[in-house]
């Protein structure tokens, strides 16, 4: 958007005459609203309290109070597919995210990648004098390019943001984060001991963020892309929190479900002839399988509260208790980010769209889980064990997620979730308030709208024109519709006539109050699109998706069908994938970093992510640290990669050696040495690990010897673990143990850093066949979505 210069230059300066037009950084027009997303994680239609939910969210209500809720408003059922709809205006497979980032496919509707004629309305707004922030969930750089190595070319200051503070993945641990400050990996800024909590700490960094621009220039509009972690899993809460739940789901999801759609019913959120689905709306691992005999998605299936155990109710309870507290914790910080506004007088021109980016979440599968990576290694869930941990769920000690049947009830009154076409998974909350722009107050609104109208809607209430041309790139055209039509008239038309779906062989198309879908389940491996059943309903009055009228209307659903393939053709839906998680994985990626058989690490480096940190699984290997110990009193931590829930880590204490490999977060395992140190330079502390038997596969067990140079001071037996030591974060780090610490072990809390001499270096040697359980690792990523 440069401009030429119309000064004149002369060979003196004092006969020529200045153009600043060209020099001058942009201002926006005055009066130019504030904008603020909040941007909630695998939170459904029937969570909030706003949406006849049973989860106190008094914050979330009064910005609802102050502005309208959309009832028919849709994202693509996953979260970086939305995410990009959200930030671009364009559909998700325009945007090449046809799927989360990680499991990119290497066509154009599913690359992973954001292209650069798919400009970000914080790349538009940049260069029109609006300041530009992030704080929270990104998820939309593909998985090579999630460490320091690599292009930064898809993180937030490379796509308009300004300023960035938050995590780059799916998810991560709310107590102990994998942090990305702008550019640049850093540890939290204090850790749950100290009252740390990653909701606290973004709403913290959003206000600075705008109390940065606002202190210095109160006109200058700000655009905050305010997105929590919650509630998406892990749902860590502190105690308190959870506690107020105390007995309100005990009655189970079943019961969850009925009053939530008297609730709904009542406050006109939905039609009073709404029903509700059955809780297996399409099929059980009984009674379907797919064409060629392929198992229903065992997952997918919730087991009916009455056919449960009293000890299993009680668990589920718990689970349903720690995510509302999770959601109402985080409602708070959305509380105050708002009190703040209004503090410094920006509140009644600010435009706050609040949205969820997809359904509740129904990867817990039937019986939920204290600790996911157990399962994601193989080690099944024990009733007993989980009950143990009952008073611990939401605090640093688990790594919960509730079962199928909350994903039913927090969609009320939705069939399925996350994933799927069905409503369950793309009608989602959308709220939005600006006091100084919208006359309404508390006012329902049914016009039907996607992800993909709130930049539209942006660029309408700021005057700003669609543009043709951003970074010099020219734009592929803005899909979205403005939504302003129905800020002010409730019976406006729906300005959106038509949307497809697509996501993970899961398909649907809405045309002006006619919805067709397919019942083929996300990630089933079935293949064989065309024969799918579809479906029809009139979403108009059966908002549930219930009673299928494809037989009545058969000419009406061919011609859906056929838009559908009108609609997937013109935005690059193909090819499907249906694909498990296991074939999705093995897809060939572009690889920055291949693997090899010796890796040097170095104290002071940022933390390494696992996917490309050396891979010790089912294998002999040896760690050796290089180091100057001047005199006795040398302690810290030497070598450490993963957390409680997976993990190993070399380290000084008390004058000795130790090892410990912390096994899927059930048993540390720790080799102590029977020596005392040695003092001098150069010396060479290190464990070795030798693999003498596999049981169960990919579960090496062996000997594990610890050295001063080359004489043996200690050994145990260890077996080591098949899995992802982390689900997210937790990477690898040298002279420090970096957020969640492997151990129970150190005196002290982590990153309890190497002190008393000098550490040079860490090598990593490994030998025989790099091990990965694949299909482990598969459903690892695709959960962590």
């Amino acid at each position: 958007m440069s401009e030429p210069f119309r000064g004149v230059e002369n060979l003196d300066i004092r006969d020529s005459t200045p153009d600043w037009a060209p020099f001058s950084q942009p201002i926006a027009p005055p009066g130019t609203p504030n904008v603020v997303y909040v941007v909630l994680d695998d939170v459904g239609f029937g969570a909030l309290g706003c949406y006849g939910g049973l989860i106190d969210t008094p914050n979330i209500d009064r910005i609802a109070d102050a502005g309208v809720r959309y009832t028919q408003w849709h994202t693509t059922a996953l979260c970086s597919p939305t995410r990009s709809c959200l930030l671009t205006g364009r559909n998700h497979t325009t945007n090449g995210m046809a799927c989360i980032t990680e499991a990119a496919t290497g066509f154009p509707n599913g690359n992973g990648h954001v292209p650069a004629e798919c400009a970000t309305l914080p790349e538009v707004l940049v260069e029109r004098g609006v300041s530009t922030a992030m704080v929270g969930k990104w998820h939309l750089c593909a998985q090579d390019e999630m460490n320091l190595a690599a292009s930064k070319r898809n993180w937030p200051l490379g796509r308009g943001f300004e300023r960035f503070y938050g995590f780059l993945g799916a998810e991560t641990n709310q107590w102990y984060p994998d942090l990305v400050h702008d550019n640049h990996p850093v540890d939290a800024p204090a850790t749950p001991a100290e009252g740390y909590h990653l909701s606290v700490d973004l709403t913290d960094r959003a206000i600075e963020f705008v109390d940065d621009v606002k202190t210095i220039s109160p006109d200058r509009p700000v655009f905050l892309y305010y997105a929590l972690g919650a509630a998406h899993a892990p749902h860590h809460v502190p105690q308190e929190w959870a506690d107020r739940y105390r007995g309100r789901f005990d009655a189970g999801y079943e019961a969850a479900r009925e009053q939530i759609l008297a609730r709904q019913i009542e406050m006109g959120i939905v039609p009073p002839t709404t029903e509700l689905p059955p809780i297996n709306p399409i099929g059980t691992p009984e009674s379907r399988t797919g064409p060629d005999g392929e198992p229903f998605p065992p997952l997918d299936y919730t087991k009916p509260w009455d056919g449960l155990g009293e000890d299993e109710r009680r668990l589920f309870a718990r689970m349903a208790e720690v995510y509302a507290g999770f959601l109402s914790h985080a409602d708070a910080q959305i509380g105050r980010l708002m009190d703040h506004l209004e503090s410094i007088g920006q509140l009644e021109n600010t435009l706050v769209f609040v949205v969820s980016d997809n359904g509740a979440s129904g990867e817990g599968g039937p019986d939920g889980s204290v600790n996911e990576n157990k399962f994601f290694n193989g080690i099944p869930d024990d009733l007993a064990d989980n009950l143990a941990m009952l008073d611990e769920l939401g605090g640093p000690k688990t790594y919960n997620h509730y079962p199928t049947g909350w994903a039913m009830a927090f969609n009320t009154p939705f069939k399925m979730w996350k994933r799927y076409s069905f409503n369950g998974g793309t009608c989602d909350p959308c709220i939005v308030s600006w006091p100084a722009g919208i006359a309404a107050r508390g006012e329902v609104r049914d016009q039907y709208h996607h992800a993909i109208d709130l930049v539209p809607t942006v660029l309408d209430c700021l005057g700003i024109a669609e543009p043709a041309v951003v970074r010099g790139v020219t734009q592929v055209p803005i899909q979205g519709v403005s939504m302003v039509s129905g800020f002010t008239a409730a019976d406006a038309p729906s300005a959106r006539k038509t949307q497809f779906f697509s996501m993970l062989g899961t398909r649907g198309i809405w045309h002006e109050g006619w919805k067709a879908v397919t019942t083929h389940p996300a990630l089933g491996g079935w293949g064989h699109y065309e024969r799918d059943t579809w479906e029809l309903y009139h979403v108009d009055t059966d908002r549930s998706e219930l009673h299928d009228l494809a037989a009545q209307e058969p000419e009406r659903l061919a011609e859906l069908v056929g838009l559908w393939f009108y609609e997937a053709g013109a935005n690059h839906a193909f090819p499907l994938d249906d694909r498990s998680a296991l074939e999705i994985i093995l897809t060939p990626r572009p690889q920055l970093i291949p693997p090899r058989d010796r890796y040097v690490y170095r104290p002071g480096a940022a933390e390494i992510p696992e996917h490309i940190a050396v891979n010790v699984r089912n294998r002999s290997f040896s760690i050796g640290a290089l180091v100057d110990l001047p005199a006795p009193g040398a302690q810290g931590v030497l070598f450490a990669h993963g957390s409680r829930f997976g993990g190993h880590a070399l380290y000084l204490r008390d004058g000795r050696l130790h090892y410990v490999n912390n096994f899927v977060g059930v048993t540390e395992q720790r080799v102590d040495a029977t020596e005392d140190l040695p003092t001098g330079e150069g010396l060479i502390l290190s464990a070795s690990f030798d693999k003498t038997g596999e049981d169960p596969p990919g579960t090496a067990s062996g000997t594990l010897t610890l050295y001063h140079g080359d004489r043996e001071v200690g050994h145990g037996e260890i077996r080591t673990q098949p899995g992802l030591f982390s689900l997210a974060g937790e990477g690898l780090t040298v002279g420090r143990d970096s957020g969640e610490a492997v151990t129970d072990d150190y005196p002290g809390q982590a990153p309890w850093r190497f002190t008393g001499g000098t550490l040079h270096q860490v090598a990593i040697d490994v030998s025989g066949t790099p091990y990965v359980d694949l299909e482990r690792e598969a459903v690892a990523m695709l959960s962590r979505e």
